[in-house]
């Protein structure tokens, strides 16, 4: 059986030491800040923003809440982004995805300053990690390499496999296996003998967003499976891309779903927030 990559104890330790930063920022008269903006009523969001305000209350980082009705236009949501980007006191800014369809989801992202942008979305931040040289990373690949650093999986000289290629995770999951000196394939929808390439994954990463997509012909023995998927089954119960219970007879190490990505993704969140604040106070 593989052993388990426990995502809630690596984001306590994570969550432990980006708290004690903001302990020592707090005694130099800075209060970190984060604002978080909702636009609609978007179940899973909801959820999801209530969680960021958990870990700011944990973390002794204050929250800002704005939530807005469905019908906000455009205007009005770029003028709160503007009065954010001008507020000393906002270190930290995220606009919760997905927007309301007559919302221009680029337009939004663009218009958070970079020094801001706590989910390393803006074009300037993506070219950073592009080139190797960034302040913020993507919440999610980011922990994942967290992850990777805390179970002293070392990347070097090893295949990588990443299902999936979003803008939010695939790509910069890529890339960031890749500055770890790891051998990168990415596959996706139109990638032909995909079994056959994943099982020649060292390091295999899916996310795709499909319950139970990765099976056990598809992964090498030995392999390390990290499962970025939060799906539900056909049963309503919550389970990640990777068939669990067959692939983790295979596996050396893998993520379960819940307990695994997850918690790393909100921990970094946190990370980048605290990152933001000691870069615009020169520290």
């Amino acid at each position: 059986m593989a052993q388990i990559i426990d995502g809630k104890m690596v984001a306590a330790f994570v969550k432990g030491n980006a708290a004690d930063e903001v302990k020592v920022l707090k005694e130099k008269g800075i209060d970190v800040c984060l604002a978080v903006i909702l636009v609609g009523n978007d179940p899973a969001s909801t959820v999801y923003v209530a969680n960021k305000r958990k870990d700011c209350d944990q973390l002794n980082i204050v929250s800002k809440e704005y939530a807005l009705p469905e019908t906000t236009t455009m205007e009005e949501l770029l003028n709160l982004i503007d009065e954010l980007n001008n507020d000393k006191d906002v270190h930290g800014i995220l606009c919760q995805l997905p927007l309301p369809r007559h919302l221009d989801e680029n337009k939004v992202l663009n218009a958070i300053s970079p020094v801001k942008d706590v989910d390393a979305f803006h074009p300037e931040n993506v070219g950073r990690i592009m080139m190797g040289k960034y302040d913020f990373l993507p919440c999610t690949p980011a922990g994942i390499m967290e992850m990777l650093k805390y179970y002293n999986i070392d990347a070097q000289g090893k295949n990588c496999v990443v299902i999936g290629r979003s803008n939010i995770v695939g790509k910069p999951m890529a890339m960031l296996m890749l500055h770890a000196n790891a051998t990168v394939t990415i596959c996706h929808s139109k990638t032909k003998n995909l079994a056959h390439i994943c099982k020649t994954a060292d390091i295999l990463i899916a996310a795709v967003g499909r319950a139970d997509f990765v099976t056990a012909d598809m992964v090498k023995e030995g392999a390390v499976v990290i499962d970025v998927g939060i799906n539900r089954n056909e049963n309503g119960k919550l389970c990640g891309d990777v068939k669990f219970e067959e692939v983790s007879k295979i596996a050396s190490m893998i993520t379960p779903v819940p307990g695994g990505v997850g918690p790393m993704t909100r921990a970094m969140l946190m990370c980048n927030t605290v990152t933001a604040a000691k870069k615009q106070n020169g520290i």
